[in-house]
Order: C-alpha cells, then structure tokens, then sequence
C-alpha cells in the first residue's frame, strides 16, 4: 500500500502561485511515477502532470503547459505541483496519484490517489 497525502492548496487571486505537495509513504517512493489531476465542480477529475521515477521525464496537459510544473524529491518521498500564472478555471480538488505504470496514471486509473487539496482562484 502506498497513502499520499496532498497539502498547500488554497485561495489565491488569479495570477498568483500555490506550490502542492503531495508525501507519500507506505512503499519505496523512487519505484513509483507520480501524477496530479484535478476535478472542477461539476466536471469529470482531469489529468493535469506527470512525472517519471527520477524526475528528468514529465508530461503536461495543455491546459497547464507553460505555467505548472511537477517535480519530485526522491529523498523526501515527495512529489510537488508549482502553480504560477493561475487562471479561475484552475479552480477545483487537485489530488495526487502514484502507479508502478505511466501508462495507468496517463490513462487516469492509477492505484493510488490522495484524498486532494481544494485550490480556489479568484477573479
């Protein structure tokens, strides 16, 4: 088992930054790639990043291209989201998500989820 716990979310204007943690725990971190998604109310959870074991692989929805970037500590057992540029429709529960397969997170069904972090932009 692998438990992820997301945290930094919060109320931000439009334009400003949030960094999101996710810590994870339970398993060897370094084994696992990492991804966030996000669900807008009303919405279906969307795929936002991804990130690769060591970090030098990642992958952007276009929607975020340009201004989110994910990373990962290895040393830390952790993986985070740095959100600049936010727009309102940024707005909604981001969660973390942790699979053995690039390929399970892309496709929006890892094993693991976190239980998410609410961001709000507003106008």
């Amino acid at each position: 088992q692998v438990q992820l716990v997301e945290s930094g979310g919060g109320l931000v204007q439009a334009g400003g930054s949030l960094r999101l943690s996710c810590a994870a725990s339970g398993r060897t971190f370094s084994n696992y790639r990492m991804g966030w998604f996000r669900q807008a109310p009303g919405k279906e959870r969307e795929f936002v990043a991804i990130i690769n074991t060591s970090g030098g692989i990642t992958q952007y929805a276009d929607s975020v291209k340009g201004r989110f970037t994910i990373s990962r500590d290895n040393a830390k057992s952790t993986v985070y989201l740095q959100m600049n540029s936010l727009k309102p429709e940024d707005t909604g529960v981001y969660y973390c998500a942790a699979d053995i397969s690039i390929s399970s997170i892309r496709s929006g069904v890892p094993t693991y989820w976190g239980q998410g972090t609410q961001v709000t932009v507003s106008s």
